[in-house]
């Protein structure tokens, strides 16, 4: 009897051990094991952490402080792309300038249109009611904000997961988790900006850098730009920004910390008003939306007399040299 107890024990660890040891983990092991992805801006790299969660390594081109427009990729950066096995691109200015480059440096790489099924809006292309300078000639000038559209990142977010499933199959229910969970948020993001905005008297924003004509778009804003066309406004220009901004009764000129602020801070003070941060390249995309919509909200809900402890809302990074 004895025996045949320790016969059966023996038998219940040999099968037990190999089911133990053969057994999937939820997550990959080691850092080598996940897949290494390259993205251009921060935002992206969110975007692909949430879907890809436990499975990426996702690395940015563009660093904090830079301007996306005319970065240029380091030498040591397009080396690091002979590790990457997918870059999710997004048609910002310098990616349209060194995509030949990126897919040189490892023509194996999957490259991932994440614009892909987005129609894009023209960027602006002259001042119109702003100004009167007017830039012919540009060509197809396609505004690439599209990450800043919590509507536009749910269609980036099934190309992202398109791609990941493509390089990486075995994981793919996990995967859709994950995108399933990021859409929740993003539905929960959108509903929370449209409550904080209906009730907004003004409806229009002065802005330095033309990146927010999908949120305005989507919100029923109007965005009034001060930079068009990658140049800032000349003399005459300027002044007829500064009467508009008086007769909107506008007091808040919003600005990015990765471009100047000079202009911006010439209207504020013509203005009587300030200049206030808003980043379109957080790293922490969801919260950062939620806080410019607030921010948004406040400031067009009480015109003049908002109150401007936000101005320090959004600390400016160290400015990069690239």
């Amino acid at each position: 009897m004895v025996n045949r107890l320790y016969v059966v024990m023996v038998m219940l660890l040999c099968g037990v051990i190999p089911l133990v040891g053969c057994r999937q983990s939820s997550t990959p092991t080691s850092k080598s094991d996940k897949l290494q992805i390259m993205v251009s801006i921060a935002p992206q790299k969110y975007f692909v952490e949430r879907i890809g969660d436990g499975y990426v390594t996702v690395n940015v081109m563009v660093p904090p402080g830079a301007e996306p427009h005319t970065f240029e990729p380091k030498p040591e950066q397009l080396k690091a792309l002979s590790r990457a096995k997918a870059y999710m691109r997004i048609r910002i200015d310098f990616e349209e300038a060194w995509i030949d480059k990126i897919k040189a440096a490892n023509p194996k790489m999957l490259i991932v249109d994440t614009t892909q099924g987005i129609k894009r809006l023209p960027m602006p292309s002259s001042y119109q009611e702003a100004g009167e300078r007017l830039h012919a000639g540009e060509g197809e000038n396609l505004d690439p904000h599209i990450w800043l559209s919590p509507q536009l990142v749910k269609v980036q977010a099934q190309t992202i997961y398109n791609g990941l499933v493509k390089l990486d199959p075995k994981h793919q229910a996990a995967y859709q988790a994950n995108l399933k969970r990021f859409i929740a948020d993003i539905n929960g993001l959108d509903a929370d900006i449209h409550k904080n905005l209906q009730g907004v008297k003004n409806r229009k924003f002065i802005v330095f850098h033309p990146g927010w004509g999908y949120f305005a778009r989507d919100y029923g804003l109007e965005m009034i730009p001060i930079e068009v066309g990658g140049q800032e406004p000349s003399a005459a220009e300027l002044a007829t920004l500064i009467t508009k901004t008086n007769k909107e009764n506008i007091k808040v000129v919003f600005a990015e910390p990765q471009f100047s602020r000079q202009a911006a801070q010439t209207i504020a003070k013509e203005i009587g008003g300030e200049v206030l941060l808003i980043d379109p390249l957080s790293p922490d995309w969801l919260n950062n939306l939620r806080q410019v919509s607030n921010t948004f909200a406040r400031v067009l809900s009480q015109g003049g007399a908002f109150s401007l402890w936000a101005i320090a809302m959004i600390k400016q990074p160290t400015p990069v040299k690239v």
